[in-house]
């Protein structure tokens, strides 16, 4: 058994807690059972399901640290745990930035569990991989995909009287369809709250549509377009914008959040008066877990307003040293934008490019989130709100926080993933002036 109840995980952790001597203990107990199909060349290639349960202990004697693990619960193996963490501790350095264990604390449920994605079955997942391929065979294209999906939980207790237990559910499909010839690619992406929502067959054709649409790609001078970023496509920039509103790095002048001088640019207008982002864990559409990863309750509370830093990221070391209150570090980035879709951002475009997704993003320049990457799986032209031919692949040379100054238009927000963080949004599409290609790209 992986899932465990809040009653069954309170007994566990109240009892490998009670075992330790350590001034103080955390315990926080996890488990999962996460499916997965992959397919590709229209074949199912791979497909399986993991299920796995864990208890971590974190001890600590003063400012001496210890951290042990294992997958087993019976009263040996709790205590066997528990002295391990504790024997590392003892031999652990000091920690100069260990701050105690939070005390008692009260968490607002969130709505991460959804059931028609927690029943997912194995005929499912076919069902899921059938109507991704058999569209692509026969118009003579070739489909590679993945779905993963799980139900999962998190509990955790400490010395200081802590408790937490909430369940949560995920789902994500992304597909990549090209032509036979592999002259052309299109991408389809759905991060989802509830698999009832999710129709393979019919999400599939928009990967479809631009593998076919893509083929006779033509090559395009670089420089400085309007762009229309599907939500995909905007989310990699912008989750790596938003690693930089980490508060201590702000201060000490490792950011683009930096004042010249000293401090950070709490309260300045940094972008287009239309940027508004928030962190909310209670959104019913990309709920989060109510707390951070140090128990810390998280708070729907803006980040950007009206193009102003309204928040800082501070850890509660950093928030201590600053005179400054502790929240939870956010979970979720919802950016508000209006109500087209990317079709009707295209019709309003006289001449620019519609990128359909970003990948391979690396930074060249932290004072100015200066990031490069490439185009993929669908660039196209559009010419008198129309898009008239596929072009070849750019890479593009780009600050987030310019792009976010460039805006024409925002679109209608939806669910997307993140970068490797696995960071759900809602983001709008969105057409941006000024957006600097700097070559091509042979890559489809």
């Amino acid at each position: 058994m992986t899932i465990f109840t809040e009653a069954q995980a309170r007994e566990i952790l109240e009892k490998t807690v009670a075992l330790s001597t350590a001034d103080e203990c955390t315990a926080t107990l996890a488990g999962s059972v996460a499916g997965n199909i992959r397919f590709a060349l229209n074949n199912v290639s791979t497909s399986g399901i993991v299920t796995n349960a864990e208890l971590a202990v974190q001890v600590a004697f003063g400012k001496r640290v210890g951290t042990a693990s294992i997958n087993a619960f019976d009263d040996a193996s709790l205590a066997s745990v528990v002295k391990r963490a504790e024997d590392l501790a003892r031999l652990a350095p000091e920690n100069p930035e260990f701050l105690p264990a939070i005390g008692k604390q009260d968490y607002r449920p969130s709505p991460t569990f959804s059931e028609s994605t927690a029943a997912i079955t194995p005929e499912f997942r076919a069902d899921v991989a059938a109507g991704s391929i058999a569209p692509c065979r026969a118009e003579q294209l070739v489909a590679a995909g993945f779905l993963d999906d799980g139900k999962s939980f998190v509990a955790f207790a400490n010395s200081n009287g802590n408790f937490g237990y909430q369940q949560a559910t995920n789902f994500n499909y992304t597909c990549t369809v090209r032509t036979e010839d592999g002259r052309g690619s299109g991408w389809v992406g759905r991060n989802l709250k509830d698999a009832s929502a999710f129709n393979a067959e019919r999400d599939v054709r928009v990967a479809m549509r631009k593998a076919s649409d893509s083929a006779e790609a033509q090559a395009l001078e670089p420089g400085k377009y309007t762009v229309i970023l599907e939500p995909a496509a905007a989310a990699g920039l912008i989750s790596f914008m938003m690693r930089f509103f980490d508060a201590r790095t702000a201060d000490e002048g490792r950011s683009f959040l930096s004042k010249r001088g000293g401090g950070n640019k709490l309260g300045e207008q940094v972008y287009d008066p239309r940027v508004n982002i928030i962190a909310d864990p209670w959104h019913p559409e990309a709920a989060v877990m109510p707390w951070d990863g140090e128990g810390l309750p998280r708070e729907r509370m803006p980040i950007i307003e009206n193009g102003k830093i309204a928040n800082l990221d501070y850890s509660r070391f950093w928030a201590q040293q600053q005179g400054k209150r502790a929240v939870g570090r956010p979970g979720n980035l919802l950016m508000s934008g209006g109500e087209g879709t990317t079709a009707d951002l295209i019709r309003g475009t006289d001449r620019g490019i519609l990128v359909t997704r970003t990948w391979y993003i690396r930074m060249v320049d932290p004072q100015t989130v200066l990031l490069t990457g490439l185009t993929r799986d669908g660039t196209f032209y559009i010419e008198n709100g129309e898009i008239k031919y596929p072009l070849k692949n750019f890479r593009f040379n780009e600050s987030p926080v310019i792009m976010l100054n460039n805006i024409d238009e925002l679109g209608r927000p939806v669910r997307v993933g993140g970068d490797e963080s696995s960071m759900v949004m809602m983001l709008p599409p969105m057409r941006l002036r000024d957006f600097t290609f700097t070559s091509l790209s042979d890559a489809v």
